[in-house]
């Protein structure tokens, strides 16, 4: 019989307690209170639930006490829905209504990666089939993609592979013998020299005194300028070194005043000689072994001792006087780098100067600057219209490619 109670459809619990509990109650064999009182209690424990199913198993009936007795047909759908979900919450840790919205959710402050950073993201990881072939040594990886090989490789690559390449044959290969008459030599690297930068401009402005209408203070210090230059050049060429003439005036020698001179140039020297021969034999004669004595052997050892003792008290009297001067010596020594910096500093400044107003010296001929262009006080006019022309444009663009070293200075052509 119990095998064959079927379980509820709301609940799925087993009805038997329920049966086993009605048979105990209405039975009249066993007939006593106990059993009776116990039968009560256990339908008491049946939860709502088992009632339902109960009740859905038959047909619905009406409470048979009359109107008292309706309570227990009321639906408890709500209450049991509210014991589900509160069951249900507290399994999950609480309903959401009632959570905070700081634990619900948070502001995303982490900006967002960029394009190319989520590219190298994805290119760091590694696929499958990379990670099976890495873990085999004797299995090489199929590459993803192949790059394309340049197919103009830098000289200057090739010549660090090949000096790499030559530095390790010397260090690991074997000492043998090397052609010095081979073809294939070193490679010789050639390194661009960069030129160095002009301290000259390129368009050099000339000063306003040399201007068709300019004011009068500045035409004259451009014209005092002018003047120093050309009195310069004067005061040079006069107080300068003297040329080497070409020619040198003089007269030809006779026969007979050249045999004189040479007869009185060879009697001198010819006596000269005798007499130094007469003094050498007197010597040799008058040097003779002296023998000393022990009394004359002692007085010189004891001078020699004497002279020794005067030299080192001589010595220690200077080293003494050396150490007083110290100080002097110090002072002196600062005084000469003083000086020394001095002149390199004047010399490294006028190295300088000389390079704004002339180039380094490239040809045989040096720089010669063309003399500035000065109007006199009365060639200036005022106008442009009554300017006389010159062409000196040309050439003032040739003097400034000599002064910046970019051409080798030539001879002035005149014109035949």
């Amino acid at each position: 019989f119990g095998a064959l109670i079927p379980k509820s459809k709301v609940t799925g619990h087993s009805l038997r307690p329920f049966l086993l509990c009605s048979v105990n109650s209405h039975s009249h064999c066993v007939g006593d209170q106990q059993a009776q009182r116990r039968s009560k209690t256990l339908v008491c424990r049946l939860s709502i639930s088992q009632r339902d199913g109960l009740r859905e198993m038959g047909k619905n009936k009406s409470s048979r006490k009359g109107k008292k007795a309706w309570r227990a047909n009321i639906s408890t759908e709500d209450i049991e829905d509210f014991f589900d979900n509160s069951t249900k919450d507290a399994l999950s840790g609480g309903s959401l209504a009632q959570v905070p919205s700081d634990s619900l959710f948070y502001v995303d402050k982490s900006r967002d990666l960029s394009v190319k950073r989520k590219i190298e993201k994805h290119r760091e990881k590694v696929l499958r089939y990379d990670s099976i072939l890495q873990s085999n040594a004797f299995v090489e990886p199929v590459p993803s993609s192949t790059g394309k090989k340049s197919k103009k490789k830098s000289k200057l690559q090739i010549a660090r592979d090949t000096a790499q390449q030559g530095q390790k044959d010397l260090s690991g290969g074997d000492s043998g013998m090397v052609d010095i008459w081979d073809d294939k030599g070193e490679l010789v690297i050639k390194t661009k020299k960069k030129p160095k930068t002009s301290v000259i401009p390129a368009v050099e402005v000339e000063p306003p005194g040399c201007s068709f209408n300019p004011p009068s203070e500045s035409h004259q210090d451009a014209l005092a300028c002018a003047v120093a230059d050309e009195m310069q050049k004067i005061y040079r060429n006069e107080l300068g070194p003297e040329p080497i003439p070409l020619v040198v005036p003089g007269e030809a020698v006779n026969e007979v005043d050249m045999y004189f001179l040479e007869a009185d140039s060879g009697s001198d020297t010819e006596n000269e000689n005798l007499v130094e021969d007469g003094k050498t034999d007197l010597d040799k004669r008058s040097q003779k072994p002296k023998m000393l004595t022990q009394v004359e052997k002692n007085r010189r050892a004891r001078r020699k001792e004497q002279l020794k003792a005067e030299a080192e008290a001589t010595k220690a009297a200077q080293l003494s006087k050396v150490i007083d001067s110290l100080p002097d010596i110090i002072q002196e020594i600062e005084r000469e780098e003083g000086e020394k910096q001095k002149r390199h500093l004047r010399r490294v400044t006028a190295i300088k100067e000389k390079l704004k107003s002339c180039p380094p010296r490239l040809g045989k001929r040096k720089f010669v600057p063309a003399p500035a262009q000065v109007l006199l006080s009365e060639e200036i006019t005022g106008s442009l219209r009554k300017l006389k022309g010159c062409c000196t444009l040309a050439r003032d663009r040739f003097k400034s490619l000599e002064k910046r070293g970019l051409v080798v200075p030539s001879k002035k052509s005149s014109r035949k």
